[in-house]
């Protein structure tokens, strides 16, 4: 029996002719092409998808791309299959997924044929230029170093050198992320009073180069996990990067603790709702996506939201 398929593509990636040659070789697909634009990242696109009767949506592009996708299939509660043929430059959600990177006809094979699961999604709630915003997000949202290294990077350097160009911004991005007062609540608790200068909420735990920030995230089950950064000053930084890089990385690879492991200037906690109110607005993002400052951000897991391969 034909296999309907809905491409969301992002024109801006390019590479259209490779991906229908790849669809060409599979057998029962009927394809139908969904362009995004610069207004309309994926959204549009995949509701005309869902509506031509689409079984199995692929979203063709980068983490912006695949975050659309995704939103507008959480929020139909369709069962449809979400497939990633990733063209950008971060491409997290594949990452973690194991979907290959660089290899179209392998990353479409695995998005028609292979293993279909399902995975939480996370939401998040705030309140930009006065105006509410609601945004979903499969691997990470937050503020701090994180967000300012997604407003501080070049986008021609991007574009030539791709991740590496995050790299570059990073020195940047660490001046800007200084630390602030905030008030937390955990899943409906009293609100914890911290000072941090970023705050990374993860469905997802690894990001580019393979570095993993959030050792307990995994995107089936059904909860959040919360990285807090408190560094401040050379010996703060040498802190947060032993507790990264040796107590949740290596020593855990060697059979260290089977839970992320907290310093002095790391806190790994874990949530199915968070809110935080922020003393001083700060930049927010949703897997790479800047949707401006906010000072009150309210987060949440929509368990096993959508099917993916």
């Amino acid at each position: 029996m034909s296999v309907r398929v809905g491409v969301v593509w992002n024109p801006a990636k390019g590479e259209k002719e490779e991906i229908e040659r790849a669809l060409r070789g599979v057998d029962a697909a009927e394809v139908s092409w969904f362009e995004t634009t610069e207004e309309d990242p994926g959204g549009g696109a995949t509701r005309q998808a869902l509506s031509s009767g689409a079984e199995v949506v692929i979203a063709a592009g980068g983490d912006g791309t695949v975050r659309a996708v995704a939103e507008q299939l959480a929020e139909s509660g369709a069962d449809v299959v979400l497939g990633i043929v990733p063209r950008g430059t971060g491409n997290l959600l594949a990452r973690n997924l194991g979907v290959p990177l660089d290899d179209i006809p392998a990353a479409i094979a695995r998005a028609l044929e292979g293993e279909t699961q399902r995975i939480d999604v996370g939401w998040a709630e705030a309140v930009i230029d006065g105006e509410r915003v609601r945004r979903a997000f499969l691997v990470m949202a937050g503020f701090g170093i994180d967000a300012h290294m997604i407003t501080e990077t070049d986008a021609e350097l991007k574009d030539k050198a791709g991740w590496l160009a995050y790299v570059e911004s990073l020195g940047r991005a660490v001046s800007a992320s200084e630390l602030i007062d905030i008030r937390a609540a955990f899943d409906h608790g009293d609100a914890e009073e911290e000072k941090v200068h970023t705050l990374i909420v993860g469905n997802c735990g690894t990001i580019q180069g393979g570095i993993t920030v959030l050792p307990d995230a995994v995107p089936d089950d059904g909860e959040l996990d919360v990285l807090l950064l408190r560094a401040d000053g050379i010996a703060g930084w040498l802190d947060t990067m032993r507790n990264v890089l040796w107590d949740n990385g290596v020593k855990r690879l060697l059979g260290g603790s089977s839970q992320a492991e907290s310093s002095d200037t790391a806190s790994h906690r874990r949530a199915k709702e968070l809110v935080i109110d922020l003393s001083a607005p700060r930049v927010f993002e949703v897997d790479g996506d800047d949707l401006g400052e906010a000072t009150r951000i309210a987060i949440s897991v929509q368990p096993g939201a959508i099917l993916v391969r």
